[in-house]
């Protein structure tokens, strides 16, 4: 994807003016990560805004014992401002992102990007709005670490793979999957063993094939 796809995908582009489209044009940059790269957080600088081209990034918080709770994934085409904390007031907490696979992004430094959410109001409240879904997502993650059994958190991660995967291969270890569902690897491995028993699903080394979709559907 080159600079002016990216820029046209961006909401708020059609309520840029002339000058404001030529600017982020001119300060797109485009930056690469290798796999388990820290992309934002700890001594890692400000970014800004950024918009995925290619490969995964991971969005987490660490507990105060070193724990990591993972909040959300980013996938091609998607963009974060989680990553403009210097600009954004309002986070107050310290938000992780690191590469899950090598990445490739637009940046938009956060010196443009304050300017822009200054100067237009389209781009503030695209700004906001973005915010809102994410922590509507780790409302919900934050519900289902509290509220759900593993059974159906397992359940509803594997559906989620499948529904944005379109494939019934997962191809991921347990230590993976434990990492993204916010559980040990020992409690994953076990609940594995135990839908497999049932039938629901195949597992291999790295790869687990999704056998009952609808029974994984009703645990949800």
């Amino acid at each position: 994807m080159n600079k002016q796809l990216c820029l046209e995908k961006l909401p708020y582009y059609n309520h840029l003016t002339d000058e404001q489209k030529h600017t982020i044009l001119n300060h797109w940059v485009k930056k690469s990560y290798k796999k388990g790269q820290i992309i934002h957080g700890l001594s890692e600088e400000c970014l800004g805004q950024f918009c995925v081209i290619s490969g995964e990034i991971r969005a987490y918080i660490v507990s105060e014992d070193g724990r990591e709770i993972t909040l959300y994934r980013m996938r091609d085409n998607e963009t974060c401002v989680i990553s403009a904390s210097c600009v954004i007031s309002q986070i107050t907490f310290e938000t992780q992102l690191v590469a899950e696979t090598d990445c490739e992004m637009y940046v938009l430094g956060s010196g443009v990007f304050s300017k822009l959410t200054e100067d237009n109001i389209y781009v503030k409240c695209y700004m906001y709005e973005l915010l809102t879904k994410r922590f509507s997502r780790v409302m919900f993650v934050m519900q289902q670490i509290i509220f759900l059994g593993f059974d159906r958190r397992l359940a509803s991660f594997l559906i989620s793979e499948y529904e944005t995967t379109n494939s019934i291969e997962i191809r991921m270890t347990h230590e993976q999957i434990a990492m993204h569902t916010n559980s040990a690897r020992e409690v994953v491995a076990r609940m594995l063993k135990r839908f497999s028993n049932d039938g629901l699903v195949e597992y291999k080394r790295g790869v687990i094939v999704l056998k009952d979709l609808q029974a994984l559907y009703d645990i949800m």
